[in-house]
């Protein structure tokens, strides 16, 4: 009997650890099978773009994974049975003898009335159609607010307000919008914001959405068309419902090779895992954390089916890229443990290379060997593996 890998959730994380396993192990001995609510992979770093009014390639999973023994699965999870080793989905019930879940994340409203029923978001596909269908709606002048002075909010204000210059935008910040950056590169984002004609809102705490505006915390209202949320990410609460050990935000707990520290038949990349990089501090919700998740727990689970030795890394971060709209950027350099330094490259250079990497991102879901020789080997232990038995095959 073939041992049932299946993996949950199609983004950057999910699809480079299926199509990594696929290149790892022989077919003969595997059935890999990757669900997804949408049959495309979706770029999410390019949502900001996408609300803009661009159009973004199409990418089908099925061309992706096409003769690489990848089964692509379009439904929704609904359940997760750690103890049975099954998954519920809107359209039945599959098993599993090893699970990687990557469901990803989605917004956090941090408790906030209003957000859930007047604002827009950019974190998935439909969102973003949402929010783009809603800007061609506007009045000329009319405002667009957006709340978070993170990555997301800094793209999305500045894409936004290069593709809407009749529309009015600002952004507001419970600190100061891109503070955490360096001063060289903050003092860039605060000429782009203001070449832009962006309105900046620093330490403004949104007590309440509305459906004209918002309502901040010393009382007072910023008016707004139309209100866009990015202020941080929250996971689904589908790994909190089972028995898996999960930290307070609902992220599974994993060790240094991604695998659950309750449940070792589960392995959790991407948004959805708690796990620890560089510096003892927990990996940050990112693109740039999701790849190198996923490839690590690809061959983590590959040398323990095929009885190798089982790789150890540390995963830690080389940059912050940021867009600011189509010709401009800031490449913060980062130590290994994302704390800034003083090396940052701006202007167009910097807009060349943010595209490159967010090209790379998508490139590396048909290339998660990264072009590196690769080699599918046969298990040496049974579907019940993870529990160490070996068999010689």
């Amino acid at each position: 009997m073939k041992h049932r890998i299946v993996v949950l959730g199609a983004g950057y994380a999910g699809a480079n650890a299926a199509g990594r396993l696929a290149r790892r192990l022989h077919r003969e001995d595997v059935e890999i099978t990757l669900v997804n609510g949408d049959p495309e992979f979706v770029e999410r770093v390019r949502m900001h773009q996408l609300a803009s009014g661009q159009h973004l390639r199409p990418r089908p999973l099925r061309d992706l994974y096409a003769d690489t023994g990848v089964q692509v699965r379009t439904a929704r999870v609904t359940a997760v049975d750690v103890e049975g080793r099954t998954v519920d989905l809107d359209g039945g019930t599959l098993a599993y003898d090893t699970l990687v879940y990557a469901l990803g994340s989605t917004i956090a409203d941090h408790g906030v009335p209003g957000v859930a029923e007047h604002a827009h978001n950019v974190a998935g596909k439909q969102a973003a159609l949402r929010l783009r269908a809603r800007l061609s709606e506007v009045e000329p002048g009319g405002t667009v607010l957006i709340v978070g002075g993170g990555l997301t909010g800094i793209e999305a204000a500045t894409e936004i307000a290069e593709a809407h210059p009749d529309l009015e935008v600002a952004i507001a910040a419970r600190g100061r919008v891109g503070g955490w950056l360096s001063d060289k590169a903050q003092r860039h984002l605060r000429r782009a914001l203001d070449r832009l004609g962006i309105t900046v809102h620093d330490h403004t705490d949104i007590t309440r959405v509305e459906p004209e505006g918002v309502v901040t915390g010393a009382g007072g209202q910023i008016r707004a068309r139309v209100t866009v949320w990015t202020a941080g990410f929250a996971v689904h609460p589908i790994a909190a419902a089972t028995a898996l050990e999960v930290s307070g935000d609902g992220r599974i707990v994993v060790d240094a090779g991604m695998r659950s520290v309750s449940h070792p038949d589960v392995y959790a990349v991407g948004d959805a895992a708690l796990a620890e990089g560089a510096g003892g501090e927990p990996l940050r919700m990112s693109c740039a954390s999701a790849n190198p998740m996923a490839w690590l727990a690809a061959d983590v689970i590959a040398a323990r089916l095929t009885g190798r030795k089982v790789p150890q890394t540390t995963i830690g971060y080389s940059v912050q890229c940021i867009s600011l709209g189509r010709r401009d950027g800031i490449i913060q350099r980062v130590t290994a443990d994302d704390q800034v330094t003083s090396t940052v490259i701006t202007g167009r250079t910097a807009a060349r290379i943010k595209e490159m990497v967010c090209a790379g991102a998508a490139w590396s879901i048909s290339h998660p060997t990264m072009m590196m020789p690769s080699r599918r080997r046969h298990l040496a232990v049974t579907g019940a593996a993870e529990t160490g038995l070996l068999v010689r095959s």
